[in-house]
């Protein structure tokens, strides 16, 4: 059976390990099945880490546009999976990981499943998705919000920093 394509906006973090290398491959990774097609990726940022333990080295984060015939759940699964690809372990609730993958929409799904929540809960609240977002797509809105509006209001939009694509270590080494 052929779906049809739904568009929708992945996010992608890391701050363990080769980062930027990591960001670049899960990309890759993520649209390396017929059912997923990219079409958009934003500008890498560099972020303090929000909420979780403190001490976390920084985060690499960036956004991807995709359209996909996946549904949202199928979605999901091969989101997990890439973060397993990438030695994603969930010991600490927000703690530190070598790859973050959120479906933060999905078409115009609204989904209040604690399995999945579409549009992500906290993503109107966090530069880090927000902002990279903007970057890729300026007209871009969120529950009838200008994304570009949102990201200038999240409190944690004065520690953005671009990334330069210039790693000296891996994050977290010592």
């Amino acid at each position: 059976m052929n779906r049809p394509l739904t568009r929708a906006v992945l996010a992608l973090g890391s701050n363990l390990g080769e980062r930027n290398d990591t960001l670049a491959a899960a990309v890759a990774d993520l649209v390396d099945r017929p059912e997923v097609r990219l079409t958009d990726v934003s500008p890498v940022i560099q972020t303090k880490a929000v909420g979780g333990p403190a001490g976390q080295p920084n985060f690499l984060n960036m956004v991807m546009g995709i359209e996909t015939s996946l549904d949202p759940y199928e979605l999901l699964e091969h989101c997990q999976k890439v973060e397993a690809k990438h030695l994603r372990v969930r010991e600490v609730h927000w703690g530190p990981r070598t790859l973050d993958v959120d479906i933060v929409v999905y078409g115009d799904v609204v989904s209040d499943d604690p399995v999945l929540t579409i549009p992500h809960p906290r993503a109107s609240q966090r530069a880090f998705v927000l902002y990279p977002w903007a970057l890729m797509d300026p007209g871009a809105e969120l529950g009838g919000e200008s994304v570009s509006e949102l990201a200038i209001k999240a409190s944690d939009f004065a520690d953005i920093e671009m990334f330069d694509g210039y790693e000296s270590q891996p994050a977290g080494a010592v």
